[in-house]
């Protein structure tokens, strides 16, 4: 049971979350703590967006990219070499296109080229990967209690299905200072001060990654592993600061209710579990979004 859990979570989480933010500006840094695993796990991450108007009619390139740097301070022991692990990188272009599908709904396609590695030994055909998402969006705002509907599908070659994954959400003000957001892969809810300053939340969301291993790593028992993946479902509380409606600061203090962090073999199995339970997240950030 638990591992039909963690395939779910593997398969919904890391490429859905992963995906392209509708932020224009993200500086933002993680940490994971030491737990029993002896594992302490650190990310930084930088997203720049470019939207290009190309017409009159709000129609908008978008030309971005992400990148995400992953740092394991090991501090107990592991049967095989490690060192190849200790920083991860995942480097992803995006290419995005909108427009006005009809008077209620807009289209949003894109188009995002990864790279996710360690670069050991440079830049290798097993450290491409592809994601392409489409989807469509109603939005409306001036209104008693706005609301925002996404839905659409997201495709990644990573995870080895041949189908596309369901991409939702659906966001609403149902009171001044009180909104909500569910979706996939993130459920929260809000509380937005009279100034709309300050914001307070509850959130529940997936996090994590899967990164080629160059240099693959002889394991026990003669196994040997190509990819690291993480899985994470965390719970978290936290504060954003607003300068304006677009600028903000935030931080999050949440739990991993459920983790799993794997080496994988060569058909993307379970060959080495490096950390299969529960610690504090911890996330601070800067950005300039749309939402």
């Amino acid at each position: 049971m638990k591992e039909h859990f963690f395939g779910c979570l593997f398969f919904l989480g890391i490429f859905l979350v992963n995906a392209q933010t509708p932020d224009l500006l993200r500086l933002e840094y993680t940490v994971i703590p030491e737990n029993d695993s002896g594992i302490q796990t650190s990310r930084f991450r930088a997203v720049l967006n470019a939207p290009i108007k190309l017409s009159d009619k709000n129609n908008y390139l978008v030309i971005g990219a992400e990148y995400n740097r992953y740092h394991f301070d090991i501090r107990q022991p592991l049967p095989f070499d490690y060192s190849t692990l200790e920083r991860l990188h995942i480097i992803d272009l995006n290419l995005g296109y909108t427009f006005q599908w009809s008077e209620d709904w807009r289209f949003i396609g894109a188009i995002t080229p990864r790279l996710a590695s360690n670069f050991e030994l440079g830049v290798e055909n097993n450290d491409f990967r592809l994601n392409a998402s489409v989807a469509f969006m109603i939005e409306r705002k001036d209104i008693e209690k706005p609301y925002r509907f996404v839905i659409g599908l997201s495709y990644n070659s990573a995870t080895g299905l041949p189908f596309p994954l369901p991409l939702i959400n659906y966001y609403k003000r149902f009171h001044s200072n009180w909104s909500y957001s569910v979706g996939v892969p993130r459920w929260d809810i809000k509380y937005h001060s009279s100034n709309s300053k300050h914001v307070t939340q509850v959130a529940l969301f997936l996090d994590g990654y899967f990164v080629n291993i160059q240099n693959d790593i002889l394991l026990p028992n003669d196994v040997v592993g190509t990819a690291i993946s993480l899985s994470a479902l965390v719970s978290a509380v936290g504060y954003q600061y607003k300068f304006t409606k677009e600028i903000s600061v935030y931080g999050l203090v949440g739990y991993s209710l459920a983790q799993e962090g794997l080496i994988r073999d060569g058909n993307r199995n379970r060959a080495f579990i490096l950390n299969n339970e529960g610690n504090l997240y911890l996330r601070t950030g800067f950005k300039i979004g749309i939402f």
